[in-house]
């Protein structure tokens, strides 16, 4: 059912629990706000049969609130952001966006591809970081609620132009939220592309399951026996070394800040590489418990790679509701391909032909305990 109320545009979806009890799932569109040069920003409330709810919004197929229940059954937000859209667009350090075509770093933004030499923007350091000056997570998509069996969905489009930040091909883009009724927040990607090109797509979000507060009391576990070895501007350097012995070692469940003044770059911003069992399309990547608030995250991926950053440069930016964002106030888990795999051969590869559909799926998975 479908029907305009106003600036809103409402889509409820109707389904029967095990128990025969009806419940209601959601997509609501409203307006939030305009960029500067005058374009209406699109926001998609998704709730769910369970009253959990992810708001997303076009510029940047952007995840601005997820709200989540904690042990006493009480909503919360786990996400930063902010409460504005022009905090979005001027402020944000990539908040809830999706980042491409290629998420992390290029070194010293050059690849070759097909005896082509490429040059993208050096935006991080010596480096190219997340898509250059204008990546995907700073253009408008193109949004539409879709109606899905497993919960309330939204997807967005865009196609990057032959040339855009500098990669080659015109890449035709797809990203749809799905709110289950399992509590998940599943995240697919979909690409094509009409000559060669890197591509590596993420979500950028920034999750504190307490809401508030540091990230350092919650308890991490990744399914990750190595990690890519980083130089000093966190580009590989081709190693595939042990996180046995070293404070980058979660393989069980450990407080976050119990070693992180071990990390001599300030906190952790390192790439994991994710242990697989054969044939397996979709790994169980990483577990956070936050203890005071008892919200868990699961993780599961079809990437190879995950980045685990501790909010190392989060420095008093203003958020939602006035809350002051500090170092260390949340963690992002990057799902990925490797930093740098366009120049590194022995790293799965991140290259997308013509004829080839680049696929990705991440999923986190929200209960409590």
């Amino acid at each position: 059912m479908m029907r305009a109320i106003g600036f809103f545009l409402l889509l409820v979806f109707t389904f029967h629990s095990e128990t025969g009890a009806e419940k209601v799932d959601s997509v609501v569109k409203d307006s939030f706000g305009k960029t500067g040069d005058g374009q209406s920003v699109e926001r998609f409330t998704l709730t769910n049969g369970n009253g959990m709810v992810a708001r997303v919004m076009n510029y940047g197929a952007t995840l601005t609130e997820l709200l989540v229940r904690d042990r006493d059954g009480e909503l919360g937000d786990v996400v930063l952001g902010f409460d504005n859209f022009a905090q979005y667009e001027k402020e944000s350090p990539y908040f809830g966006c999706t980042t491409g075509r290629v998420a992390n770093r290029i070194a010293k933004g050059k690849f070759s591809l097909d005896g082509v030499d490429y040059e993208v923007a050096v935006n991080d350091g010596p480096n190219h970081l997340h898509g250059g000056l204008k990546g995907l997570d700073k253009v408008m998509w193109e949004g539409e609620a879709v109606e899905r069996g497993d919960g309330p969905a939204v997807r967005f489009t865009y196609l990057s132009l032959d040339g855009e930040e500098g990669y080659p091909g015109n890449l035709s883009i797809a990203v749809t939220y799905v709110l289950t009724q399992e509590d998940e927040l599943r995240i697919e990607y979909e690409a094509t592309t009409d000559r060669a090109t890197p591509i590596n797509l993420t979500n950028h979000s920034y999750f504190n399951l307490a809401g508030e507060g540091d990230i350092l009391g919650q308890i991490l576990t990744l399914r990750a026996s190595n990690y890519t070895e980083p130089d000093e501007t966190l580009i590989p350097t081709g190693r595939v070394l042990p996180v046995a012995g070293t404070p980058l070692d979660f393989t069980k469940p450990a407080v976050i800040g119990g070693r992180i003044g071990r990390i001599d770059i300030g906190g952790y911003d390192q790439n994991f590489v994710i242990d697989r069992f054969a044939g397996e399309k979709m790994a169980a990547t990483a577990e956070v418990y936050d203890p005071a608030s008892g919200r868990v995250l699961e993780l599961f991926t079809s990437e190879p790679g995950v980045q685990f950053y501790s909010g190392n440069f989060l420095d008093g930016l203003k958020g939602k509701g006035g809350a002051v964002y500090e170092k260390h106030f949340a963690l992002c888990l990057e799902t990925q391909h490797f930093p740098d795999s366009i120049n590194q051969p022995d790293f799965p590869s991140a290259v997308l032909r013509p004829g080839e559909v680049y696929r990705q799926v991440t999923v986190h998975r929200f209960s409590a305990r």
